[in-house]
């Protein structure tokens, strides 16, 4: 970081930091990327079906075998849905590999598309066909009100809202039997060996085959009637009760931690950067962080609209309540990029007024092209380390905490309008939390503690509890991964400045990103995936190019200092 007054100019890469670099890609790669590459098989090699795909062939299947063809005003919209549960049970107790060598995962797919038919102006669903996402095959239905049954992204139940004194008197256990035998036999599974639940918790009629089993989980065929026929099935396992319950108890465990280690410190941080913001205007701008935050709210904003779920329906209920949440996001996405803005212009007065430090460089200033354009470049090469840093965190965790993960549909590129847009979250990651946590809030901090690596400390603890949400277990693994990584990104600051640790941010999550979209096996989504790894170098060449150095500058040495 360049003392204020003096010539920008980066640190120069040693040869050490280069190799360093290329030995945590190498460790990314080879345990991260190419497992992933190696073990696919089956549906795993292939790509999804589209969802344009999905639409025709549920279409298909409804008319077909549920004597319900499409009628004028009715529309199909289909959903990424999986049963996360399951999937978590699974990788915890090292089950995956089983389960698709078994190919289990083709008749009876954790992850599905799932296609739902509306009638014009109503909300509640005509039907709904589960399809595998990758074959196409249908591996479960549901009509009417229980079109809205399945498994959602927590693996719960999500059963249709009905209540049971307005449906039709209560069907016979024969009754049941003989309208669910004809799925049985269409799915290959014998009656006649098969244990009967009837009237469960969830549903109606549930088979159980206990010749198949995942672990502790048997293979089951679950019925929902309605009207004296099949109003809902669905053949496959579920996570055993004690998981469903670590599970519940991990989550709140998360919510807590996210409020209280979180939410709370983080609101207190942006309050201080709004007071500090004015006490140290004399060694500021308030101009410079308009452009920034103005950035940061169009691409929250364009971020927000991709992640909302296509229409379900068109009726009354269904529009008020997207505009309702559009109207949420937008006031949170001002009071964030408010958030930053001060951040930003706190940050860098505290800086320089108290450290005499010029952590976040104006385009004006002697050097600066050459200095966005090494500070990229550092950013990468620190990206590469913190890459491979994470893969070993990963490796440690796993023999010591035993941490696995699980599918989380809300967060999927399947169930965004546009997949190939992902990443630009990469870009609101390295914007606000270097600004907000390492920019102002490590200066912030050493006012109170006064000690730098204190304060990078309580700052990067704050943030890593800001990520407990995640479907990785158990929690308290997230921030003991995160505590290390977010070290490093203050040391990068400490170090290169501001630019430098908001490239190194930017390219470690477009990496991640990008690698997610590869994955995903569509053209357009390969091609946005190898786009977004390679943009932050563009932007920093860009910067560069109209920023080019003055024949007036001078490159003297600048005295390291950390």
């Amino acid at each position: 970081m360049n003392s204020v007054g003096q010539p920008l100019q980066q640190r120069p890469l040693s040869a050490r930091l280069i190799l360093a670099g290329i030995i945590g890609l190498i460790v990314f790669i080879m345990f991260q990327i190419a497992p992933q590459l190696l073990t696919g098989s089956g549906e795993a090699a292939t790509a999804t079906i589209s969802k344009s795909e999905a639409r025709e062939q549920a279409a298909v299947f409804a008319a077909q075998q549920l004597g319900h063809p499409e009628a004028a005003g009715e529309e199909w919209t289909v959903s990424y849905r999986t049963d996360s549960s399951f999937y978590g049970y699974m990788s915890r107790e090292k089950l995956l590999d089983q389960y698709s060598k078994d190919k289990l995962d083709q008749r009876y797919p954790f992850d599905v598309f799932h296609a739902v038919l509306y009638a014009s102006g109503e909300a509640v669903p005509v039907l709904s066909v589960d399809l595998n996402m990758y074959t196409g095959r249908v591996v479960g239905f549901g009509r009417g009100e229980d079109a809205g049954s399945g498994t959602d992204s927590t693996g719960t139940a999500a059963l249709a809202n009905v209540d049971p004194a307005a449906s039709e008197p209560e069907l016979s256990l024969e009754q049941k039997e003989k309208l669910a035998r004809p799925w049985l036999q269409s799915w290959g599974a014998n009656p006649s060996r098969l244990q009967i639940q009837a009237n469960t918790d969830d549903y109606d009629l549930v088979y159980t085959d206990s010749s198949v089993k995942v672990g502790e989980s048997p293979l089951q065929y679950s019925f929902k009637f309605r009207q004296a026929e099949v109003s809902y099935f669905r053949a496959g396992f579920s996570a055993p009760a004690w998981h469903v319950s670590y599970v519940e108890d991990q989550t709140s465990l998360a919510k807590s931690l996210t409020l209280l280690g979180y939410g709370l410190p983080t609101l207190a941080l942006g309050i201080l950067a709004l007071i500090y913001s004015i006490l140290r205007r004399g060694h500021t701008s308030f101009k410079r962080g308009i452009f920034l935050s103005t950035v940061h709210f169009a691409i929250m904003m364009a971020s927000t609209y991709n992640m909302l779920p296509e229409a379900g329906g068109d009726s009354l209920e269904s529009r008020i309540t997207g505009i309702v949440m559009f109207i949420f996001y937008i006031f949170y996405s001002l009071l964030m990029s408010s958030m930053l803005y001060f951040s930003l212009v706190g940050g860098n007065g505290l800086w320089r007024k108290e450290e005499g430090l010029n952590p976040w460089p104006r385009a004006k200033e002697p050097g600066y092209g050459r200095y966005v354009l090494d500070s990229m470049r550092a950013g990468y090469i620190w990206a590469f380390i913190l890459l491979g840093v994470q893969t070993v965190m990963f490796i440690i965790l796993s023999y010591t905490l035993h941490n696995w993960s699980t599918t989380d549909a809300s967060q999927s590129p399947y169930n965004m309008r546009y997949a190939w847009l992902l990443p630009i979250v990469a870009w609101l990651a390295g914007l606000s939390e270097e600004a907000v946590y390492r920019l102002f809030g490590i200066r912030m901090v050493k006012k109170i503690v006064r000690s730098t690596f204190l304060a990078a400390l309580i700052t990067t603890l704050v943030w890593a509890f800001g990520h407990t949400l995640y479907p990785i277990y158990p929690v308290s693994s997230r921030p003991i991964e995160l505590t290390v990584i977010g070290l490093l990104f203050s040391y990068i600051f400490l170090r290169y400045g501001f630019i430098a640790a908001m490239f190194s941010h930017v390219v470690f999550d477009s990496i991640l990103m990008g690698a997610t979209l590869i994955f995903m096996k569509e053209s357009v989504n390969a091609g946005a995936g190898i786009v977004t790894i390679v943009l932050p170098f563009i932007v920093g060449y860009i910067v560069y190019r109209f920023n080019p150095p003055r024949k007036t500058e001078q490159a003297e040495p600048v005295s390291p200092v950390i």
